[in-house]
Parts: C-alpha cells; sequence; structure tokens
C-alpha cells in the first residue's frame, strides 16, 4: 500500500511540477508578417524589429521572468492566407499575434484574433481597421486619418500649392490614404487636379506620371507601396517632372532611397518613425540592426521593435499574461521613453487602439532620409 502511496504522491509530483513549468515556460508570440509577395520589404522589416527585440528582452531576463518564443510565419502577403494563419495562431495559444502589416490582410485576419480575444499589433495605416469596434487591435503608426491633415497643412504652409496631383495604389492602404488625403486638402482648401489610381505591384509607371503632367498641377502626392514608389520616383526624373512631390511614410523609405537612386532626391514625406530621427534611442536602435541584419532599418523596423517593447511594459503593468487584461491596460495608457527606453519615444494610446506621439518630416538629400521638421504629438504626448 505505502508502495501505490508513494508511486501516486511521485506521479502527482510530476504532473504539479509539469504544470509549473508550463506556466512558468516561455511565452508564445506569433507574427504573421509579408515575408514574399508585394509587401515582403515591409513585412521583413517589421518581423527584423521585433526579432531584436526579442533577443533582447529574453538576454535581459524576459517578460516577468518568462523568456519570449517567437515565430514568424510568412502571410505571402495575401489576406486569406493571414486569416488562416491567424487561425492557426489562435489553435497555438498565442499571448499576442503581431502583424499582418498590410491593411488589406490585417481587416481580414483580425477577424480571427478578435473572436479569441487575443491582442494583435498591426503596421497597416488604413482609418477603418481601429473603427469597427475591435477591443483587441493596436497600431504601431499612426492611422492616415491622423497623418493627412498634417501632410495637407504641409502642402498648403510650406509647398504653399494651391492644387495637387494624386498618383495612388488601387488597394486597400491605397484607397484608405487616397480618400484620407483628398478630404484633408479640400479642408486646407487645395484642389485635387488629378485622381490618379495604379495597380499593386505595376511595372510602368509612364502612364500615370504623364497624366500629373498634364494636369499641370502646382505638387504631385505619391501613396503606393515600396517598389512601386521607387519605380514611379524613377518615371518623374526620366520625364522631367520638377514640381514638389510629397509623400507619406514609404516614399522616402530606406528601401525607396536604394531603389530610386538619385531619383529619389528632393521628395518630401511626412514619417511617423524614422531611423533618421535625431534621437539618442533612435540612433542606437539603428545601429544594433545594422548590426545584427547587415542593412539599414526603416520604419517598419522601428513600428516591430517598439511594438514588441509595448507588449513587454504593458504586460508588466498588468503583472500577469491574461490577454483580455491586456487589452483593456492599452486603451489610455501612456508609456513615456524615460521609463521604458524600448518605447523609444513617448507614446500613447486611445480607446480604438490608435497611438499619438511625435512625428517628422523627412526630406531625401544626397541619397539619405534626412529629418526636416519635428511635428508634435496630437494630444500632447510628448
Amino acid at each position: 500500500m505505502k508502495h501505490v502511496l508513494r508511486n501516486t504522491f511521485a506521479a502527482l509530483a510530476v504532473a504539479a511540477s509539469t504544470t509549473v513549468l508550463a506556466q512558468q515556460g516561455p511565452v508564445k508570440i506569433i507574427g504573421l508578417m509579408e515575408l514574399s509577395g508585394t509587401g515582403a520589404t515591409a513585412g521583413t522589416n517589421f518581423d527584423n524589429g521585433v526579432k531584436l527585440a526579442v533577443k533582447e528582452i529574453n538576454a535581459a531576463g524576459g517578460i516577468l521572468g518568462r523568456k519570449v518564443d517567437y515565430q514568424s510565419w510568412d502571410t505571402q502577403t495575401a489576406p486569406q492566407t493571414a486569416k488562416a494563419l491567424a487561425q492557426k495562431a489562435v489553435d497555438e495559444g498565442a499571448y499576442v499575434v503581431m502583424g499582418p502589416v498590410f491593411s488589406g490582410s490585417i481587416i481580414v485576419s483580425m477577424a480571427e484574433t478578435k473572436r479569441a480575444e487575443i491582442p494583435n499589433f498591426t503596421g497597416g495605416e488604413a482609418a477603418n481597421i481601429t473603427q469597427q469596434g475591435n477591443p483587441y487591435i493596436f497600431r504601431t503608426s499612426f492611422t492616415q486619418s491622423t497623418a493627412m491633415p498634417k501632410i495637407a497643412r504641409y502642402i498648403k504652409n510650406d509647398v504653399k500649392a494651391k492644387t495637387v496631383s494624386v498618383i495612388w495604389v488601387n488597394n486597400d492602404f491605397g484607397k484608405g490614404g487616397r480618400d484620407a488625403i483628398v478630404k484633408a486638402l479640400e479642408a486646407e482648401g487645395i484642389k485635387v487636379a488629378a485622381d490618379i489610381s495604379t495597380d499593386p505591384g505595376q511595372v510602368d509607371f509612364s502612364g500615370p506620371v504623364l497624366k500629373a503632367k498634364q494636369s499641370n498641377a502646382d505638387a504631385l502626392f505619391v501613396y503606393t507601396n515600396e517598389e512601386e514608389s521607387a519605380r514611379a520616383l524613377r518615371e518623374l526624373k526620366k520625364q522631367g517632372y520638377n514640381k514638389p512631390i510629397v509623400g507619406e511614410t514609404t516614399l522616402t523609405g530606406q528601401k525607396v532611397i536604394e531603389l530610386a537612386g538619385d531619383a529619389a532626391n528632393g521628395a518630401v514625406a511626412h514619417v511617423g518613425l524614422t531611423a533618421d530621427a535625431p534621437d539618442p534611442g533612435i540612433k542606437a536602435f539603428a545601429e544594433k540592426f545594422q548590426k545584427e541584419y547587415g542593412y539599414k532599418p526603416d520604419h517598419n523596423g522601428l513600428k516591430g521593435y517598439t511594438a514588441m517593447y509595448v507588449v513587454k511594459a504593458v504586460t508588466e503593468k498588468v503583472g500577469k499574461f491574461d490577454p483580455k487584461a491586456f487589452a483593456d491596460a492599452m486603451h489610455g495608457v501612456k508609456l513615456t521613453a524615460k521609463q521604458y527606453p524600448g518605447v523609444l519615444m513617448d507614446v500613447s494610446f486611445d480607446n480604438n487602439g490608435d497611438l499619438d506621439r511625435e512625428s517628422f518630416m523627412t526630406k531625401v538629400e544626397n541619397g539619405k532620409q534626412v529629418v526636416v521638421a519635428v511635428l508634435p504629438a496630437l494630444g500632447g504626448s510628448k
């Protein structure tokens, strides 16, 4: 009898220790990333930013004493693939899901994370992502409806343009941006002289550029993905376009500068995050990223890195791994770079999951992105 009891107690002890290990084991975070397809540049940067943060966090002891087990899965820039992978992330018990970056994919995939009540960070900028009442979605960048009024004011006050042509990409990202910039320009009394749609992955920009030239507008606003933005800039240079070229985030990104060469010089864009910001924390991040991956990060690298540190900071505020409590705590949270250096800049989140912080106007000069102005946060967080 004693022998049986001893075995029973031993079995219970093993079971209990296994349960404790499970509770104290690695915390699973899954990235749904565009590692191939038209979003590969954005997705790879975001993914590498997350990975760098995870490496640092684990080296410093993890989150609440638990290491982070981060896995990234390729959505192939396909919304239905992203949706299927989101369901897989739910099935595997993810604590937080990172991505997708592209608006068209996150709009489809976030239905799965919402249903499972799993917090989901996205790089997508389409305004409608956070307008659907999903309490589990959080941005790593400005929404288009926040960024575009800043750009419209710049076009009016600095460029002094009264008419603008708009070249945009016909997908969720592009349509949202096009609608937001047209509304913002009209609010500033600026007329849209030409409304020019292009296809995702478009190679030949001779037609769109010709339309922009023929409109004779005072300036051009370009809102397309990385590769297409570079092609547009090259074609603008080829056709001798000499009016101001303005964009939002992508247009002056590192990948676009590399692909467009000297055709990128002179382009101006509003950027929520940039590795060229005059900020010691961001400069240190850029150096670490370059050393780790052998290339300079773009804004997506910063988004992934800071999002992971937001996860760490808010989880530690909550004091436990509870996805629902985490999501609740995210709404209205304010994090300072002084208290949480990994977030790099003071940041706050509203009840929709939209963020607010300082941002930058940048210009490409001699093949480099240069910050020409720092714009304050809209709601007063510095």
